[in-house]
């Protein structure tokens, strides 16, 4: 049961915000799905030695999977096209400029609800979806990008 009516409980998925610290959450960054907000501890199993029937799991470090952004794809004069394009295009000639960013899940009156944030991002692969003459639909374009680390704020 919601405690307040500004206080849904389960939240809707379907609205979000993307924010990059490059566009401040300019249109540029208005993004269809979202996906890999997920934190996994990476283990490794160690046998007990003199014993065969024991194998131990321990925990080796946190692991993050790369985050998915998909939208309709952008004009050239996007910063983000602009970003992924030095990354891809550039060959390794600039450095890579990665940059945080942040995905906020919102209620109805477009406040936050839950906060994740991402720490040095990078794009690793600029993928455009299948085009198909018997479809009628957007064509999508595919940001997925490797961070350091993400928190959860909120």
């Amino acid at each position: 049961m919601p405690s307040s009516p500004f206080d849904p409980y389960p939240p809707s998925a379907f609205h979000f915000r993307v924010m990059f610290a490059s566009t401040a959450g300019a249109v540029d960054a208005s993004f269809r799905d979202v996906s890999g907000i997920s934190t996994e501890v990476d283990t490794e199993s160690v046998p007990e030695g003199g014993e065969n029937r024991f194998v131990h799991t321990l925990p080796k470090g946190v692991k993050h999977p790369p985050l998915e952004l998909k939208r309709g794809i952008a004009s050239v004069t996007s910063p983000l096209v602009m970003w992924c394009r030095s990354v891809f295009e550039g060959e390794f000639i600039v450095p890579i400029r990665p940059q945080s960013l942040m995905v906020q899940l919102l209620d109805e009156l477009h406040l936050p609800i839950r906060i994740w944030t991402f720490a040095n991002a990078y794009p690793v692969k600029w993928e455009i979806e299948s085009f198909g003459s018997t479809k009628n639909e957007v064509a999508i374009e595919k940001i997925v990008l490797s961070y350091t680390y993400s928190t959860r704020m909120a």
